[in-house]
């Protein structure tokens, strides 16, 4: 009888260890993501374009697309060669040139009636200070920002919306960390879009549900309840 209650309570803790360790559904938005060159490949940008400032000779993209975050952002389609993208722009003293990767998705990720545009690439030569932010706005206007100054198109794309949930999707995430966001109260072009503070969404709420920490520790409560009492009762007899 006793090993019977001590092997049901082990199980019951295996059960809520396991519902810890299940992985959280994530809620899908439709945005931009922001990427850097790393030679012809492409890695998610740390900041968003309204800080970072790329260096002569570097290439920045940006990506529309349906994901939950960084992890599963898709990159941009087109290989982050500055070589080929700004071969046709000499240098000039005082200027730095950038390039710029803007891949406007499938459609399969389009909102609702709208059809994306062929990716482009163009070579933004824009002043030595200047953002990548910047640099995306010297070719590719118009640029349309949120109040919160996340950036919602790009050339006009989409023609509505901004980081929307994406009906049918799972339930329960945040939304996106997307580097696209500045992250001041100014517009990545540098006019002031009206918002403040960091836009990616990053200290969004959760669900409600019951975080990994307090059900992992409800199974721990469970694991050590049943050892005491074996142990009190191996005492006893």
């Amino acid at each position: 009888m006793r090993r019977t209650r001590i092997a049901g309570a082990v199980l019951l803790a295996g059960a809520v260890t396991g519902l810890a360790a299940g992985p959280a559904q994530a809620q899908e938005y439709r945005y931009w993501s922001f990427w850097q060159g790393k030679g012809s490949s492409w890695a998610y940008a740390t900041e968003g374009p309204a800080t970072l400032r790329p260096a002569d000779g570097a290439v920045a993209g940006f990506r529309f697309a349906v994901s939950a975050d960084s992890a599963a952002a898709g990159k941009p389609r087109t290989a982050a060669d500055f070589d080929a993208i700004c071969h046709g722009t000499p240098a000039k003293d005082g200027r730095k040139r950038v390039g710029i990767v803007i891949d406007f998705g499938t459609a399969a990720d389009a909102p609702g009636g709208e059809r994306p545009p062929k990716p482009r690439t163009q070579c933004a030569q824009v002043a030595q200070d200047a953002s990548a932010g910047e640099a995306l706005a010297a070719v590719a206007r118009p640029l349309r920002y949120d109040s919160r100054a996340l950036l919602c198109a790009i050339a006009g794309y989409p023609e509505a919306g901004c980081a929307e949930q994406v009906e049918g999707a799972k339930e329960g995430a945040k939304e996106p960390a997307s580097s696209a966001a500045p992250s001041s109260g100014a517009a990545a072009d540098g006019s002031d879009a009206g918002g403040g503070g960091d836009a990616s969404g990053a200290g969004g709420t959760d669900d409600g549900g019951p975080s990994a920490g307090l059900v992992g520790g409800i199974a721990a409560v469970v694991v050590l309840g049943a050892a005491a009492v074996w142990q009190a009762r191996r005492r006893r007899g």
